[in-house]
C-alpha cells in the first residue's frame, strides 16, 4: 500500500488531537458530576425516579433514579455519577414499557452548537440543580 500523504497524515493527527481533547473534556466534566453527586449526598438530597422524553414529546419511565440537571428534565445524573441525555426515540409501546437509556459522555458545555433549548456551562447547570434539590 502507498505511503500516507502529508494531507492524510495531517488529517489523522487532527483527528487524534480532537479525540484527545474530547476525552480530556469528558474527564473534567465527570469530575464535576462526581463532585455534584457528593454534594447532594452530603446535603441529604434523595434521588428521584427519572423519566425520558420521547421524540414525540411523551414522557416515559426509565427505571433510573437520579437528579435532573435542567428545567426541561432532559439531562440527569444518577447516584453513581452516570450522565444521561433523556431524549430518545421509542416505539408506540414505550409509553407502557418505558425505555432504557444508555449513559452519555459528559461535556463541559451543555447544548454546544445548539440553537434551541438550554445552553451553558455544565457548572452553571449543576449549581442551579443543587439549589433546586437542597432548597426548602
Amino acid at each position: 500500500m502507498a505511503e500516507e500523504s502529508q494531507r492524510q497524515t495531517d488529517a489523522r493527527r487532527r483527528h487524534e488531537l480532537a479525540q484527545a481533547a474530547a476525552q480530556a473534556e469528558a474527564r473534567a466534566a465527570q469530575e464535576k458530576l462526581d463532585g455534584f453527586v457528593d454534594r447532594l449526598h452530603a446535603a441529604g438530597a434523595q434521588p428521584e425516579p427519572l423519566q425520558a422524553t420521547l421524540l414525540n414529546g411523551v414522557r416515559v419511565k426509565t427505571g433510573l433514579v437520579g437528579w435532573y440537571l435542567n428545567r426541561a428534565r432532559t439531562l440527569a445524573v444518577t447516584p453513581d455519577g452516570d450522565y444521561y441525555q433523556l431524549v430518545t426515540a421509542g416505539s408506540a409501546l414505550s409509553r407502557f414499557t418505558g425505555v432504557t437509556p444508555q449513559p452519555a459522555t459528559p461535556t463541559l458545555v451543555i447544548g454546544r452548537g445548539g440553537r434551541d433549548g438550554e445552553t451553558g456551562d455544565l457548572s452553571d447547570f449543576l449549581e442551579r440543580a443543587f439549589v433546586s434539590y437542597t432548597a426548602g
